[in-house]
């Protein structure tokens, strides 16, 4: 089995997370991987975009599509990541599995989306170097997908289910939208991603719940969770050009405001919790993540995502 110096699967397989499981096996048979004997228990990987047409639609900038793809690929990978740093801290070891299959999840969506971008940019990069070899003012997510939420500095567990419940809400929506797309990979991205989507934002209400009608200590953690992100939330309705260009493929993010605050306002009900007031965008000079203008916590997470693979470039094992 290869795998990339970061100790991630690289594209050659996968895992499986809360939903389907994740692994673009682009195996190649040379003899090298020894037969399915070399998988753990012998575990195999199915390509997840079997029969899809990778062909760009007639009329579709390459470039804006390849962006759009980094758009919601890096969205998935930061949050990954973040969720990762869970690991061995949750409080009861069933959430501790249930997030690293959340962060599994997103991580499957991200190699998928990183793998379309370079496909459409043309310029040789596969998903590990999108990943890996780029720098801060390269990576296009949203700011709400990098703070610091928990469990280190910037906020808790409760903080964690505040975001986990916004993005995923957020980003349910969008998917639900994408099935549609006119790129048949994005659309296959999308109508895979709705059922993990759909779990991850269902088990971040019932905890958002949960700890809101609990304790008063809870409650009082989930109110701070939801006042944390609050100012990040703008940012996730306001349409990037890029977006805008691609009519019939991309969703405009200004529609999903509506049923994003309708499971919001539901939840904070149910939890006797009161949802925070909007708040302008956290922008610079009208800026933001898709920008590639990132908050300070930015550089030191990529170091820790990056820095095994930038050490020692090329390696496997």
């Amino acid at each position: 089995m290869e795998q990339s110096s970061s100790g991630e699967q690289s594209s050659s397989g996968g895992q499986s997370g809360a939903g389907d499981g994740h692994g673009l096996a682009d195996l190649a048979d040379d003899g090298e991987w020894g037969g399915g004997g070399n998988w753990a228990f012998g575990t195999g990987f199915a390509e997840p975009l079997a029969g899809v047409g990778r062909d760009v639609p007639d009329g579709v900038d390459r470039g804006d599509l390849a962006a759009y793809c980094l758009m919601l690929g890096d969205d998935a990978l930061v949050l990954s990541q973040r969720l990762a740093q869970w690991c061995s801290r949750a409080p009861e070891l069933e959430e501790d599995v249930a997030l690293a299959n959340i962060a599994l999840d997103l991580l499957g969506q991200a190699r998928l989306l990183l793998t379309r971008a370079g496909e459409v940019e043309g310029a040789g990069r596969d998903e590990d170097a999108l990943a890996y070899l780029r720098d801060e003012r390269e990576f296009r997510n949203v700011h709400l997908a990098e703070i610091e939420c928990g469990p280190f500095a910037g906020g808790d567990f409760a903080t964690t289910t505040a975001r986990l419940l916004v993005l995923s809400s957020w980003r349910l929506a969008a998917f639900e939208r994408l099935r549609g797309s006119a790129d048949p990979v994005l659309a296959a991205v999308a109508a895979k991603g709705v059922k993990e989507l759909a779990y991850h934002r269902d088990h971040a209400a019932q905890w958002a719940v949960r700890l809101g009608d609990g304790t008063d200590e809870s409650h009082r953690r989930m109110q701070a969770g939801l006042e944390r992100v609050r100012p990040y939330l703008e940012e996730l309705f306001t349409a990037h050009p890029v977006e805008l260009r691609l009519t019939g493929v991309a969703v405009d993010p200004g529609e999903l405001r509506a049923e994003v605050d309708g499971v919001l306002d539901a939840v904070c009900a149910a939890g006797g919790l009161t949802r925070p007031e909007p708040a302008p965008a956290a922008l610079v000079a009208g800026r933001g993540g898709r920008d590639g203008v990132h908050t300070e916590v930015m550089g030191y997470l990529l170091a820790e995502l990056q820095h095994v693979h930038r050490s020692l470039p090329g390696a496997r094992w």
